[in-house]
């Protein structure tokens, strides 16, 4: 971190006027005065008090519009119907009601600027008591940057997220690549006659990818709680190391025993990278920016299978030749060294937060002495971020979580209908996308076919991906988009149960609807994003993405278990029970969806009933937090 990044003071910028029509004025917090009012169920601290608790001197500089006297009638708040097409999300609504509210754009913020300037306009800090209400913990490594009253144009904002997508978005691409490389190269591996040069079955594969699930889930939230602690740019290269030495041993294999402890150390090491690199990224997006940026994240998974089933094709040409022989060892070999130089590469490069950029000794050493941004830059991304959260700022980013924060977080059941989701929305298409290579070889396709023969469904998810994580923003609908993924999966399911074995061209017909079914639009993205969004804190994300994360581990364990060697080939009793999950899903994401509308509904009319002096007092005063505030709206 720069010299300067360590001082504890503010950088105070005076917001001009747009078009030099409106006078600034500055507002003393402590000349608001707020009465106790009664709130209903929601508990307040009494200990607390609306305006001996502020700093006397503590002053804000705001537009004249945005100045309120707590005896004028609050606005009114209504969240959009379960219908509604387009439109702005926000999860805060401000103390004035429908005049300011915190918004995430329908798509990114780059496209939303429509004025010169970007100020506190259209957040909760334009209400004059927000300063003290929102005021980021002392700890939080950020701190210094902030400042609610920072103005700066939208082309700053525009140069700043590009930069960022370049060097934050794109070092986790890479990384996301490596994992993948790791944990989807035994589909080629397989394609080589893996199992018969072991003298494994099916059903030894299918338990060894049930270990490995298991080991990966249950290895996820402990894996959160250390880098929550340690720091994600710390943990992960980690992670990355230690797993690309046991990726690499897997050339060692000699049977059914090692092949089963090389799964279990593999996902005991992978479990947590997920959701841990979804944390990081949340320290420099913000919420609506967050999906798209995820989406790159899974284009990179998916792209990932193509470039393997090209390198797969030239290494497993290696068979028979020099020491290891088969083909598929040296795959495992081979892109097991590439992760741990990758992991290694990390560990060099990743800064901490946006505003620990610079280099530390070795740590950093492919990052620039001063770091890459100037303090208004680092005020400047630092600012938006908290101006679209704030509760962002609760937490320093090498802070663990304590029991009681740790379980409450855990029992946070307002998360609950994702969690539900996560553990079956993606079974349907789970299974014909591990046995492609299987069913490949079984409709008679060579080996290099086989791989070849691959790219084109990864493709189409890729596109298909790209596009709905885009549109879901621009529709500011996610349950909704997320159930088109069933919708789409549904003919094709039925036309796998009920089509004969052999028919004239069977192979290619089968093998297209085994390669639609594989492309079909993946919300993962979507779900993930709607996750931290939804969590309303440090502490809830840290331990939401991770319970999310390991609810689909655990759908990956029920899902290596559906296709079974005596359904093989064509698994038509396999897929007679995708049918039945996904007729399920279908429920669950309506259900998702009428909740989460439901409980806005609620808050809107509590929140409507109060006065404005009343919405201060709640504020100060409650004990609410994250997403249980009744300032907060959950995104659907």
């Amino acid at each position: 971190m720069k010299a300067e990044s360590g001082e504890r003071t503010r950088h105070k910028k005076k917001a001009q006027p747009l078009h030099g029509s409106v006078e600034l004025f500055s507002v003393s917090i402590q000349d608001f005065s707020v009465r106790s009012v009664g709130l209903g169920p929601h508990e307040v601290n009494p200990d607390r008090r609306s305006s001996s608790s502020m700093d006397k001197s503590a002053i804000i500089e705001a537009p004249l519009e945005s100045a309120y006297s707590n005896d004028r009638a609050p606005g009114q708040v209504q969240s959009p119907p379960w219908w509604k097409i387009g439109g702005k999300d926000y999860s805060y609504v401000s103390i004035d009601g429908d005049e300011t509210v915190v918004t995430s754009p329908p798509s990114s913020s780059e496209e939303s600027l429509d004025d010169t300037l970007v100020r506190k306009r259209n957040s909760v800090f334009q209400s004059p008591e927000a300063i003290e209400i929102y005021k980021p913990d002392e700890s939080y490594e950020g701190f210094h940057r902030f400042d609610p009253t920072f103005v700066w144009t939208k082309e700053e904002e525009k140069a700043l997220i590009k930069r960022l997508d370049w060097r934050i978005a794109a070092a986790a691409c890479l990384m996301f690549f490596a994992l993948q490389l790791d944990r989807g190269n035994i589909a080629q591996a397989l394609s080589d006659n893996m199992l018969p040069d072991l003298g494994l079955t099916t059903n030894d594969y299918n338990n060894g990818m049930t270990i490995f699930y298991c080991s990966f889930l249950f290895a996820e939230l402990p894996s959160q709680l250390v880098s929550k602690k340690l720091g994600p740019d710390v943990w992960i290269p980690i992670q990355m190391v230690s797993w690309s030495i046991v990726a690499a041993a897997q050339a060692a294999l000699t049977g059914r025993s090692s092949f089963y402890i090389c799964r279990f150390l593999l996902g005991l090491i992978e479990g947590g990278f997920i959701p841990d690199t979804i944390l990081y990224l949340s320290y420099f997006y913000k919420h609506s920016e967050l999906p798209r940026r995820l989406s790159w994240f899974w284009t990179s998974y998916q792209s990932t299978q193509i470039i393997s089933a090209f390198l797969g094709y030239g290494i497993l040409h290696l068979r028979g030749k020099g020491a290891l022989n088969e083909g598929w060892r040296y795959l495992f070999a081979i892109e097991g060294t590439l992760t741990g130089l990758i992991g290694i590469w990390t560990w060099l490069y990743l800064p901490a937060s946006p505003t620990q950029t610079a280099r530390s000794g070795l740590k950093g050493l492919f990052r620039p002495k001063q770091g890459w941004f100037t303090e208004r830059e680092e005020t400047i991304m630092v600012t938006r971020i908290l101006r679209d959260d704030p509760g962002k700022a609760s937490m320093h980013n090498r802070q663990g979580l304590g029991w009681g924060l740790f379980k409450k977080a855990l029992t946070d059941y307002d998360l609950w209908p994702i969690y539900l989701l996560g553990l079956t929305w993606l079974i349907p298409m789970t299974p014909p996308h591990a046995y492609l290579t299987l069913t490949c070889k079984a409709l008679g396709f060579d080996t290099f076919e086989t791989n070849l023969l691959t790219i084109p469904a990864y493709t189409l998810y890729i596109l298909q991906l790209l596009f709905w994580t885009w549109y879901s923003e621009k529709l500011n609908q996610r349950f909704l988009v997320g159930l088109i993924s069933q919708i789409w999966s549904l003919p094709l399911l039925i036309a796998l149960v009920t089509l004969p074995p052999t028919f004239p061209n069977s192979n290619w017909i089968k093998w297209l609807l085994s390669t639609l079914l594989i492309g079909h639009p993946y919300p993962h993205a979507i779900i993930v994003a709607l996750t931290s969004r939804n969590s309303g804190s440090v502490e809830t994300r840290t331990v939401g993405s991770s319970l999310y994360n390991m609810s689909v581990q655990a759908s990956n364990i029920i899902s290596s278990q559906i296709y079974r060697a005596d359904d093989s080939p064509y698994y038509y009793r396999g897929n007679k029970v995708l049918l039945g999950i996904l007729a399920y899903n279908v429920v669950l994401f309506i259900g998702a969806k009428a909740y989460y509308t439901l409980q806005n509904i609620r808050r809107d009319r509590i929140w409507n009933s109060m006065s404005r002096e009343g919405r201060v007092h709640y504020l100060l005063t409650t004990k609410d937090k994250g997403n249980k505030r009744l300032d907060f709206r959950f995104g659907s």
